[in-house]
């Protein structure tokens, strides 16, 4: 038996229990970065170990070596009798369980049983945010509930991820009329990622604007940050190393948003617990809707397969709910 996990926490949960099984980690965070299609599975590693890399300053040989022993990893499931996926219901999760659906419908896993396990829930949980919250028990209690993958949702998925990594965001749009209740979290998933393009109000993401109106209103620290946008915007499901590349987006502009203090970037990461944050005129602007943060700093942002840049560009409309393209 293999399970499946959406990062460290709960693989590490499930391991000091002693659940029975192989428990595997998938690290990747494919919510952000560059994800286009139609690349070989070298260049798709190639391209995703120089993003990671460069949003944590690190070495992306690392990256790499280690996005290939995962690669490797997952073309060797087939010798387990049942694959267990846990996933849950935040943008994060669902794309990264779009993915791994996607990559298994045009991969032989032999006789190996495909389950899953994905909740937006728990009892006694009212701000359920994630499996990472529970303990190895309440996980556990979690084992009976595992279905086998439909083709319904094999189907679903394999739509999604080609969505996604689509260089025409309004492909997703599409797909959003269609019938999505083969994986019931991945209409309001899609729609947050909708919601990251550029507003046509200010030209920032809503991410972005939460992360501008927190610190607007004192949550200055990072630490203190994080927690506060995890509680307003879980259904995002970014970790501090996202939440930190935004930040730092704003922070690095030709006009900064923002001013970080307490941070050197030759420092290791863990240091970021330091670093406090604060508005700078242009950033107060922005946030009012005064000043429009793509005008003044252009841009060159990719959002899955969408490669933002001056020429093409795709702006939000909240009140609409939609996609606009803007004109060179």
């Amino acid at each position: 038996m293999l399970h499946i996990h959406n990062g460290d926490s709960t693989a590490g949960t499930m391991k000091e229990a002693n659940f029975p099984g192989e428990h595997f980690a998938f690290r990747e965070a494919l919510v952000t970065g560059p994800t286009p299609s139609g690349l070989s599975k070298d260049e798709w590693i190639a391209v995703r170990a120089d993003y990671l890399a460069e949003g944590v300053k690190f070495d992306a040989d690392k990256f790499q070596q280690d996005l290939e022993r995962a690669d490797a990893a997952l073309d060797n499931i087939s010798n387990h009798a049942e694959i267990i996926l846990w996933f849950e219901h935040d943008l994060f999760c669902q794309i990264n369980l779009a993915y791994l659906l996607d990559r298994f419908s045009r991969q032989n896993i032999g006789q190996s049983r495909l389950s899953l396990i994905c909740i937006g829930e728990f009892p006694g949980k009212p701000d359920f945010r994630g499996l990472g919250e529970l303990t190895a028990e309440e996980m556990a209690s979690l084992f009976d509930t595992r279905h086998e993958v439909t083709a319904a949702e094999m189907n679903l998925a394999q739509k999604a991820w080609a969505a996604f990594c689509a260089p025409d965001p309004s492909v997703i749009e599409q797909l959003l009329t269609e019938d999505t209740s083969a994986m019931p979290f991945l209409r309001g998933a899609l729609t947050q990622h909708l919601a990251r393009f550029p507003s046509v109000k200010n030209g920032l993401g809503q991410a972005e604007n939460k992360l501008l109106e927190l610190i607007s209103g004192g949550r200055t620290k990072f630490l203190q940050l994080c927690l506060a946008f995890f509680k307003a915007a879980p259904a995002y499901g970014l970790g501090d190393t996202q939440i930190w590349c935004d930040l730092n987006r704003m922070a690095e502009a030709s006009h900064p948003l923002l001013q970080i203090e307490g941070f050197d970037d030759s420092a290791p990461a863990s240091s970021r617990i330091h670093a406090s944050f604060q508005l700078t005129e242009t950033g107060k602007q922005v946030l009012a809707g005064q000043e429009d943060f793509v005008q003044a700093n252009g841009i060159d942002l990719w959002l899955g397969g969408v490669h933002l840049r001056e020429d093409n560009l795709w702006r939000w409309d909240a009140q609409q709910q939609r996609l606009i393209q803007a004109k060179p």
